[in-house]
């Protein structure tokens, strides 16, 4: 819609899009807030770019200004401004896939991360990044989470080492948060989560990866592997065949889904000591 300079902060550009939407057409903002049916301190919030916007508000946007899903498409857009190119294809797959299945062996997988826990990494890991480069990033990971709000939501399975529990991320605080969300998270219907215990012995991985099995049955299972700050998307049988079976042993190795919700509790109280 605007011919302006596209900003680097994808929030900043929804919100420059939508205020001048409301210019353009002369609405009010109160007005827009009804429509949509959220309240207008969000509105302001998603302008001043500082709320990542929902699918509905987009959808909302669209039908109130009659912009053909701009919005939607502009919100589609958004989400992926500020990933690397690389983690695009990975993206785009955990999106649709009906089963997702990871194995954590240092830290919480990126969908489940607190926002908290999030901002920890990244000032870990950019310490020259300025303050709201990294609440960008940490709002692109939390929005990560609306794969599990979707009506047909994926199977997440998920399994945490134990070191997952006990390393400090961001502190005490931030850990009982982190480990109270799991917790909480676990005992949804379509996520499991099991811990795999420090006594379990050598594993049968090393490194973290993800399986992803896409809901059309014609599409094969992928497998995505992350290694200093790169990472690819492999359709290789062979190399997902063998990720399967290592896979398959974690989970044997693994403390049952009811005990790890045990380990779970038991961390947090450590925590909090």
């Amino acid at each position: 819609m605007s011919d302006r300079q596209e900003p680097a902060n994808g929030l900043e550009w929804f919100g420059r899009e939508l205020e001048e939407a409301l210019r353009h057409s002369g609405a009010r903002q109160v007005e827009l807030a009804s429509a949509t049916g959220y309240k207008s301190p969000y509105v302001t919030k998603v302008k001043q770019g500082r709320a990542m916007p929902s699918p509905q508000f987009a959808e909302g946007c669209d039908k109130f200004f009659n912009t053909s899903g701009y919005f939607a498409r502009l919100l589609d857009r958004v989400s992926r401004h500020g990933h690397p190119e690389w983690f695009i294809p990975y993206l785009e797959l955990e999106e649709k896939a009906a089963q997702v299945l990871d194995f954590s062996p240092f830290l919480v997988m990126g969908m489940l991360q607190t926002a908290e826990y999030a901002q920890a990494l990244f000032e870990a890991a950019n310490p020259r990044d300025p303050a709201d480069a990294i609440k960008h990033r940490v709002e692109l990971r939390l929005r990560r989470r609306i794969v599990l709000d979707r009506p047909d939501a994926p199977l997440l399975w998920v399994i945490v080492d134990e070191s997952c529990l006990r390393r400090r991320v961001g502190g005490p605080e931030v850990m009982r948060g982190q480990l109270d969300h799991l917790w909480h998270v676990a005992q949804t219907p379509n996520v499991t989560i099991q811990v795999l215990p420090y006594d379990s012995g050598a594993p049968p991985a090393a490194e973290a990866f993800t399986l992803l099995k896409p809901a059309d049955d014609d599409t094969s299972t992928v497998l995505y592997s992350e290694a200093q700050g790169i990472g690819r998307v492999i359709d290789s049988a062979a190399v997902v065949t063998t990720g399967i079976d290592r896979y398959e042993r974690l989970r044997a190795d693994a403390l049952s889904p009811t005990k790890s919700l045990r380990a779970l509790r038991d961390a947090i109280k450590e925590h909090a000591g």
